[in-house]
């Protein structure tokens, strides 16, 4: 199924077209989720990597039919309706456009998860107008809520949308739509802090930094995967905090972060929108203090 998307590009109206098409494709997920069409030995393995033993989480990059199905799904919407448009995604590669804008699409964000019934993953989309983030979209299918960022000439969007939550008039249940915005923290020692997993800061170094930093927040929280940067946008979290990312794990959430009002860079202090170490902060206090304990090493 497509959309016409209605509206300018950036504008509220197509925003929330797009979102219509990202929540479609991402709900297809909910098929494999958990079933008997789904099962761990049907998982394939995209990453041989000899240097690794072969039993290593190392040598396990996880894809499932679900993963290529979203994002056959979200390719053909977008090639249909922006056939100009190039686009990047985690399963099916580039395809190039003559455009200034392009697409990035991660179509589960969280597979480890989704393959052990775990509930913390999502879909990710992005819009770069010439490699700068200025679109986000993110869809959680087992809470079925989405989350969405644009940095637009005219408008400025960060929406967290709970699908099917708010009653209307005829009893049934309509969309409720609530304004994101990062915390009000500064102080590091009352933080919270949110990262998948402590092997992603996988040198002496980094675990040296993130220990220290740990050593100064409120609490940390594990196993998130994308949703902890919706957390943060929603005021919940202060800092996400993750090495290793590629492209498509980060660009899409640019947009929803800074539309929030909150940072996100590499830990050197660059675009974050090509992966590596990111550190993601409600504010420029907390993005310092944070990158500050990380380099301590």
């Amino acid at each position: 199924m497509t959309v016409e998307h209605r509206g300018p590009l950036l504008s509220t109206q197509w925003a929330d077209d797009v979102l219509f098409m990202v929540r479609t494709a991402s709900r297809l997920s909910l098929n494999w989720y958990r079933s008997d069409r789904h099962r761990r030995d049907a998982v394939e393995n995209k990453k041989l990597d000899t240097d690794k033993p072969s039993g290593s989480e190392a040598s396990y990059d996880p894809v499932t039919e679900a993963d290529r199905m979203v994002e056959r799904h979200l390719r053909n919407d977008i090639e249909t309706r922006y056939p100009d448009h190039g686009i990047v995604g985690e399963e099916y590669g580039v395809r190039p456009g003559s455009s200034r804008y392009s697409w990035i699409i991660d179509p589960i964000d969280g597979t480890r998860a989704f393959i052990v019934g775990q509930p913390m993953w999502g879909t990710l989309v992005g819009l770069l107008d010439e490699g700068r983030p200025v679109g986000g979209w993110m869809h959680i299918p087992t809470l079925d809520e989405s989350y969405v960022g644009i940095l637009g000439p005219e408008e400025t969007v960060a929406l967290h949308r709970l699908h099917g939550r708010a009653p209307v008039a005829h009893g049934a249940a309509g969309d409720e739509d609530r304004p994101l915005g990062v915390g009000s923290t500064t102080d590091l020692g009352q933080a919270i802090l949110a990262s998948t997993h402590p092997d992603m800061f996988d040198d002496e170094g980094h675990r040296r930094g993130y220990a220290a930093l740990r050593s100064e927040v409120r609490m940390t929280r594990f196993g998130g995967d994308c949703l902890s940067y919706g957390l943060l946008a929603n005021g919940l979290v202060d800092l996400v905090v993750e090495n290793g990312l590629a492209p498509y794990d980060i660009a899409p959430l640019v947009p929803v972060i800074e539309a929030a009002g909150g940072i996100v860079t590499t830990v050197d202090g660059g675009p974050a929108a090509n992966g590596g170490f990111v550190v993601a902060a409600a504010n420029a206090e907390l993005h310092q203090a944070a990158i500050a304990h990380l380099t301590v090493g």
